[in-house]
């Protein structure tokens, strides 16, 4: 299969998560990613640690983020190896990065800059929380910007302080982002020759990511976000919707008619919740009412009733039980790849499916380095990075 983007040259200067999480989405359609990282430590992401996982002497969240590229160390603030970047941006079709504002600008790489080399560029970059403000020169870091944007009173109950999602949602949504400011870039360069400049922030991407409650704060006249008590999944939706604790387990449930619930559970007290402003209005009493009724069966034994009526709900799965199900083999969504030392790693697959073809790429994440030596020999040998 010829991927979408084969024959596109992308120079990465990103690290950390944000930045490199777009230029993997890249590399799976079959762009060509460089990824400049610095002499001896490269991106620091080599040495960052979500557990005691290390794999073949990096981190466990370094491979999984940055399989299917090719490494090139340089020092950015030696003349020498400048000269070979900008002979690599010469040639690429995207230059991308995550430095904080004003760091390209110092080192001569910034849009600009890179411009003056390469008219047609598309060039990325990603911020914290922009290139202006008073806020444009704290670290970016998902945690952070989780904290500042509003996020983290959207999860847990009520009666709790905040709770931020046990995921970088950040980067990996300004990553998302900037992947498509990049893509949309690139048709219009296809159509008119026309490069252009991509800026994302986490900030804004996160504030994006929560598009929908915020619309409803505004239609609310700026009212509190007020999360249920107990069970809460959703801080702006009615009862039932939460995850319940079963006999042995918990189970799921969405949006659903209470009084409904009321007869398929057997539960004679939510038949008396008619009004559907009760749902909203009364939730923590009906979701107390929903936990203690749960708590008398196994999930199966609940699943096989609301199942067959058209309920919504779900078991909800630990990865290894996930793994074992039969819904989830179906999807393939685990690859293995190969380092050219011959390690082998487990990870997740491209989820997107293009003419019936699953997106895969059997390459793991380069050694520091590992390529230098051979792109500047067609750097000497042709003055291009072949594309």
């Amino acid at each position: 299969m010829i991927k979408p983007l084969a024959d596109i040259v992308v120079v990465d200067f990103s690290q950390f998560l944000s930045g490199p999480s777009a230029s993997l989405r890249l590399a799976d359609l079959g762009a060509r990613v460089i990824k400049v990282e610095k002499p001896q430590t490269g991106d620091i992401c080599r040495h960052l640690y979500v557990s005691e996982a290390i794999m073949n002497g990096v981190s466990s969240i370094f491979h999984a983020i940055n399989r299917n590229k090719e490494s090139f160390v340089a020092d950015l603030k030696d003349e020498l190896d400048r000269k070979d970047i900008r002979e690599l941006i010469r040639h690429a079709d995207v230059v991308m990065h995550n430095f904080r504002p004003g760091v390209m600008e110092r080192l001569g790489f910034d849009y600009e800059s890179v411009r003056e080399i390469n008219p047609t560029v598309v060039y990325g970059e990603i911020s914290g929380y922009g290139s202006d403000g008073p806020w444009k020169d704290k670290p970016g870091q998902d945690l952070l910007v989780q904290a500042l944007s509003g996020l983290t009173w959207l999860s847990g109950n009520g009666s709790k302080g905040p709770v931020p999602m046990g995921i970088a949602v950040v980067d990996i949504m300004t990553g998302a982002h900037l992947a498509q400011g990049i893509l949309a870039c690139l048709v219009r360069k296809g159509i008119s020759g026309r490069g252009g400049l991509v800026q994302v922030s986490m900030l804004e991407s996160i504030i994006d990511f929560q598009f929908e409650t915020i619309t409803t704060f505004y239609r609310d006249g700026g009212q509190p976000t007020v999360r249920s008590d107990k069970n809460n999944a959703h801080a702006y939706l009615g009862a039932p919707y939460g995850i319940y604790k079963t006999k042995d387990g918990y189970i799921a449930l969405a949006m659903a008619s209470v009084p409904q619930l009321g007869s398929l559970l057997g539960c004679a007290g939510l038949i008396n919740y008619q009004n559907i402003d009760s749902w909203f209005t009364r939730r923590d009493e009906i979701k107390d009412m929903l936990a203690d009724h749960l708590l008398k069966e196994n999930t199966a034994h609940w699943l096989q009733i609301l199942e067959p009526a058209d309920i919504w709900c779900a078991d909800v799965l630990t990865w290894d039980r996930l793994m074992d199900h039969e819904g989830f083999k179906v999807l393939d969504m685990i690859q293995e790849v190969r380092m050219e030392d011959g390690y082998r790693y487990k990870t997740t697959r491209c989820p997107i499916t293009i003419d019936g073809k699953r997106l895969v790429s059997p390459l793991g994440a380069p050694k520091l380095g590992e390529h230098t030596e051979s792109i500047l020999e067609e750097i000497l040998a042709k003055h291009t990075v072949p594309k």
